[in-house]
């Protein structure tokens, strides 16, 4: 199987599969999204699932009834606070041991450096990170790395996935049962793909302008 083809193929096309999806599972479908979230959010290696746009059309889905908006918030904003916090204590429990080791690759000072990041901007970054791809998966990792304190995490983490989880489902729920928004939902999981990814892109940008 091209499984870049087909990542992309259910990436522009989220609406249709995960219609599938429920018509096949059924009340199942609920712990395949749970678990979808939970994975994006907590494992470093799976950035690459879809996130904005799956909680955008899971919305849409729910105001036409397929779905319980409620029940799908609560769930969904519970899989990207374990996620989160799995992801944090991943980072917690190996960043002390990586760097705490003589490595020409890994300086002690870099560790201190990134722990007074978040001390003075974790918080923001944390919240922040929600609405951006790829970062978010990364965001509690490195927040675990630099020791954040993690009763100040779990509240910027909680904080954070009750914004990105609710906007989304129900900015699905209140605009999925438009004409325009129903008849174009290929291009508005593409807009919200390229809309997510773009502040990433600016920073990346700015990033290389800046560099002599």
């Amino acid at each position: 199987m091209d499984w870049a083809a087909y990542l992309l193929d259910l990436l522009l096309h989220l609406d249709r599969h995960l219609l599938e999806l429920v018509q096949l599972y059924g009340s199942w479908i609920y712990a395949i999204l749970f678990a979808i979230v939970f994975c994006e959010t907590g494992l470093v290696v799976t950035p690459f699932l879809p996130g904005d746009s799956l909680l955008f059309i899971t919305g849409t889905l729910a105001g036409a009834g397929m779905l319980d908006p409620l029940l799908l918030a609560g769930l969904l904003v519970t899989a990207a606070f374990l996620g989160d916090a799995v992801n944090y204590r991943i980072g917690a429990y190996i960043g002390p041991k990586a760097y705490g080791r003589p490595s020409r690759w890994l300086n002690p000072r870099h560790l201190q450096r990134a722990h007074e990041f978040f001390e003075r901007h974790g918080g923001k970054t944390i919240v922040i990170a929600r609405f951006l791809p790829i970062i978010r998966t990364y965001a509690p990792f490195v927040a675990g790395v630099a020791q954040m304190p993690y009763r100040r995490f779990a509240l910027f983490n909680l904080s954070g996935g009750v914004l990105w989880v609710a906007s989304l489902i129900y900015a699905g729920v209140f605009f999925g049962h438009l004409p325009l928004v129903r008849d174009n939902l290929t291009l508005i999981t593409l807009g919200i793909i390229v809309l997510s990814l773009l502040p990433a892109a600016v920073g990346l940008a700015r990033a290389k302008l800046s560099r002599p």
